[in-house]
């Protein structure tokens, strides 16, 4: 597994504990790594993570309302909702990730960590964020077509 994908996978994580526990982002982060140390090369970028989505949130919150259609955020289970704080993050406001490695991160951290329909909730989603912000070239649309074909 990549640096990067531990990195969100962690996130994901501190995230979720932060929403259950109604914590404090830095109390989070500091409470996780301290019962679960990382690699400080992982640590970096989970928490970079982390705290972009926190400062971003009311935003990236209402960019997956208005694009998840007849499903409020209140409806989604705790772990899809992070998943794709995390992945809206990534798109909107970190110009260094691609869409498609950000939205098949987030598939894949989906298939671990939450149920088996999830991967097809949220992929629909961030499918739908990426387009609508102009991130998916011609390739990527005409690859995800050939996808679908078959």
């Amino acid at each position: 597994m990549g640096k990067r994908r531990k990195s969100r996978e962690i996130a994901v994580q501190i995230l979720y504990q932060i929403e259950i526990a109604e914590q404090d982002p830095d109390i989070g982060i500091k409470l996780f790594l301290n019962n679960f140390p990382v690699k400080e090369d992982v640590t970096d970028y989970a928490v970079k993570l982390v705290r972009g989505v926190h400062e971003h949130l009311a935003d990236i919150d209402s960019t997956i309302e208005s694009f998840s259609k007849h499903w409020k955020l209140g409806r989604m289970t705790s772990i899809d909702r992070n998943i794709l704080r995390l992945a809206a993050y990534e798109l909107l406001y970190a110009g260094d990730v691609p869409s498609k490695v950000c939205i098949n991160e987030s598939l894949e951290i989906a298939k671990k960590f939450s149920s088996h329909d999830s991967s097809s909730f949220i992929n629909g989603i961030l499918d739908a964020i990426a387009k609508s912000i102009g991130k998916v070239t011609k390739k990527d649309e005409s690859e995800d077509t050939l996808r679908t074909d078959r």
